[in-house]
């Protein structure tokens, strides 16, 4: 009688092959994967700078109704914050643009004493220049300037 052999395991051959599959599939994922932290980065950067052109928009409807658009006037928020506002939009300071925003988890915010005032908000743990800078209006009827610098992200 003839006795049967069953294959009990993966051949070396088999094995080799399904290694050879992997190492390519990694080869393509991993650089899609590597620059991630970057990207991130880039995308809080532009969150913030349309969180910088809602609240300025929105404490600026505020200063209209409100009567509140002359060189300087304050403006109170939903919850109660005052916002420091300068021609109808909120000051460069942390009384006015960052009181806006009045959270910022994850950005630093640093007043400048330039002319006019303006406020330059960094993302927490980005390289370099990785910014979003808000300047006020210099003169009745401008607008704020927002000025994103992502360079560094």
């Amino acid at each position: 009688m003839k006795t049967r052999h069953q294959q009990a395991g993966f051949t070396l051959i088999e094995l080799v092959f399904v290694i050879v599959i992997l190492g390519i599939l990694a080869a393509f994922a991993v650089p899609r994967f590597v620059d991630l932290t970057g990207q991130a980065r880039t995308a809080s950067a532009n969150a913030l700078e349309g969180s910088l052109r809602s609240a300025s928009a929105l404490t600026h409807a505020v200063a209209l109704a409100t009567g509140q658009t002359g060189a300087t006037g304050t403006v109170t928020a939903d919850g109660g914050t005052t916002i420091d506002m300068v021609h109808g939009y909120p000051a460069g300071t942390a009384t006015g643009i960052v009181a806006a925003l009045q959270d910022l988890n994850g950005y630093t915010a640093t007043a400048n004493a330039t002319t006019p005032p303006s406020v330059t908000i960094a993302v927490d743990g980005a390289p370099g220049a990785c910014t979003i800078t808000y300047e006020e209006p210099s003169a009745a009827n401008d607008t704020p300037d927002i000025t994103p610098a992502l360079g560094g992200c």
